[in-house]
């Protein structure tokens, strides 16, 4: 959640920090706060978005080649000029931002009260900053083993940038559980939660990894862990491009990441198919290929979108590669105590891949001993960092809060790893595998016709744009799909929306279908069309209106339903992709009908590293 941006070097601090925060805002929208190094330490914060901290600035004086930014998704605290970031000492002579949850702060409070510290705010930032403060002062301790020993005696997850009025060239950043990177410059090291805010300035990259401090002057950078001991860092080159962060002349971000679908499912298929002679080839998990082939048992773990693409590719690996899958919800699953052994694989997803529920089930997973692939987008992650192996989904940036590229690139990569596991367990016939590889290479042209819809979608969600209520159905892999569409109508709408199975329709939610009810059906000419068609009729009796996606020239559901939209033909197992781009469509169209901001719904955060 939360955005950290921070600059030391030559150039004015202010306005990198400002745009950085702007990059940053989808980690979280709460309220803004920077503080500047200008002869003492400079805090200006305000709730509400980046722009209105602008506004609350635009008539100061901001001169500085050192500071930091926050953006912030609030846990500890309300949202409030008090709880925002940056927090200071009680001397006011340090200051910190934070993203992540100290869970023992309660307990540091009581003892700092006790001892007569005043704090200003409800969160457990404030309590850190103070806990530094007082080892300083009772131990005699310089700041940076200060913030070494505090950080050994918290607990729970950070990022923090902290830096001091006494020090005008000393930034301290460290991590556990949340992420950082360092921008490696010429003279000029740049800080931030991810590689957004940088990639203007250098190419050249540290992700801090967990329990690692950063001591920053303007002059050198000095990394060591929590034990003391110095690390070598790795310096990797950013492949971002500075348009990938731009609307590019989209009215969201949304919008413009919904039409580059044919792009970054395209990247994600390049290099790992080759239909002519039916072979997947993966580099990141081929080294685990025998490992592959003995599996007993696949267990997906995953949260929100993550965990409907990990629903397809349930559906997706037990039918080809013909191997039992569990799809968990790695919030749950880390929590009880799981039957797992060496002879399982657990695929972790996640597109910012620091999703902290997922990391978690993760570290479980590996005490007992399974192997672990992660799916992930953004490289040098923490989730790719931390699994066995690996695929990436090369989708790009994605700035929007609601994913929808990140599901559509999750899903092909699971389709990859469907037919990739199937070839090395002799599960698929190699003329079959050919077929399947030669729809699947067509999928980036199909929805780029199945984008051609817009305009239709748009007219219909002008019909239902006030509607207080939505159902999505679907069967077979078509069921998370429903589960896809409803979570992003609910999330960037506000419309309550429910995704079923069209067969347990009539085991409940057909309770709720009246003449105000809009129904959306996955009704594609597949296994169980007919099926879906009687689940139509059940809805049209009870007066429901029925917007159904449907195989181009199809006729048998244009007559029942009151709505249709075509998607292209094609085989059952490339469904997912397809008939999701409508219901991205619907969900995006009618958000921006009600008036609500999609790039940033309220109470949401793109990247959740808190549990």
């Amino acid at each position: 959640m939360c955005g950290i941006v921070g600059y030391i070097g030559h150039r004015d601090a202010y306005p990198i920090i400002i745009k950085g925060l702007q990059r940053l805002e989808y980690r979280g929208y709460d309220s803004a706060g920077i503080a500047l190094h200008d002869n003492g330490l400079k805090v200006y914060k305000k709730a509400g978005k980046v722009s209105v901290l602008e506004d609350f600035v635009k008539d100061i004086t901001l001169n500085s080649t050192m500071g930091m930014g926050h953006t912030r998704w609030a846990t500890h605290g309300a949202p409030s000029d008090r709880n925002s970031h940056p927090h200071s000492s009680g001397d006011r002579k340090l200051t910190i931002i934070h993203n992540g949850i100290i869970e023992n702060y309660a307990v540091i409070k009581e003892t700092l009260l006790s001892k007569g510290h005043v704090f200003k705010s409800d969160t457990d930032t404030e309590v850190l900053i103070h806990f530094v403060e007082d080892i300083e002062r009772e131990t005699g301790l310089d700041l940076r083993e200060a913030v070494r020993v505090a950080l050994n005696t918290v607990i729970g997850a950070y990022a923090i940038v902290i830096m001091s009025a006494d020090d005008p060239d000393l930034m301290i950043a460290a991590r556990k559980g949340s992420p950082m990177v360092i921008g490696v410059g010429h003279g000029e090291y740049f800080i931030a939660s991810d590689a957004t805010p940088i990639v203007e300035y250098t190419k050249n990259v540290i992700y801090l990894n967990d329990n690692e401090i950063a001591y920053i002057s303007r002059k050198d950078l000095l990394i060591k862990n929590i034990d003391n001991t110095v690390q070598t860092p790795y310096i990797q080159e950013l492949d971002i491009k500075l348009e990938a962060l731009e609307k590019g002349g989209y009215d969201h971000f949304m919008l413009k990441e919904i039409y580059e679908q044919p792009r970054s499912i395209r990247d994600c298929l390049r290099g790992r198919i080759y239909p002519g002679q039916g072979k997947v080839q993966l580099g990141g998990i081929k080294e685990y290929v025998e490992k592959l082939k003995n599996i007993d048992r696949i267990i997906i773990v995953a949260c929100g979108t993550s965990w409907h693409a990990g629903l397809v590719g349930e559906y997706l690996i037990e039918e080809y590669a013909r191997v039992p899958v569990e799809v968990e919800y790695a919030s749950e699953f880390r929590y009880r105590n799981p039957i797992i052994n060496e002879k399982d694989l657990v695929i972790a997803i996640s597109q910012s891949g620091e999703t902290a529920d997922t990391m978690a089930a993760i570290e479980l997973a590996k005490e007992k001993g399974a192997t672990i692939f992660g799916i992930c987008n953004v490289v040098g992650a923490s989730i790719p960092r931390t699994t066995h192996a690996g695929v990436y989904t090369h989708a790009g940036p994605e700035i929007g809060v609601a994913s929808t590229k990140a599901f559509t690139a999750q899903v092909t990569v699971l389709t990859l790893i469907a037919f990739y596991i199937a070839q090395k367990r002799g599960a698929i016939t190699q003329s079959k595998l050919i077929e399947y590889l030669t729809e699947l290479d067509e999928i980036p042209t199909l929805v780029e016709r199945a984008l051609q819809s817009n305009d239709h979608v748009k007219t219909i969600a002008e019909k239902f744009k006030s509607s207080n209520n939505c159902l999505f159905l679907g069967r077979g892999s078509s069921f998370p799909v429903a589960l896809e569409g409803a979570l992003k109508l609910k999330e960037i709408s506000y419309i309550h929306a429910e995704g079923y199975p069209a067969a347990e329709m009539k085991h409940g939610p057909i309770a709720l279908i009246d003449e105000d009810m809009p129904v959306v059906f996955i009704a594609t000419k597949h296994s169980s069309y007919e099926k879906v068609i009687s689940n139509i009729q059940e809805v049209k009796a009870r007066g429901g209106h029925v917007i159904a996606i449907v195989t181009e020239g199809d006729t048998e559901v244009k007559d029942m339903a009151e709505y249709v939209i075509e998607i292209p033909q094609t085989g059952e197992a490339f469904v997912p992709l397809l008939a999701t781009i409508p219901l991205q469509l619907l969900a995006y169209h009618i958000a921006v009908m009600r008036g609500c901001n999609v790039d940033q719904p309220r109470n949401l955060a793109k990247s959740v590293t808190v549990e």
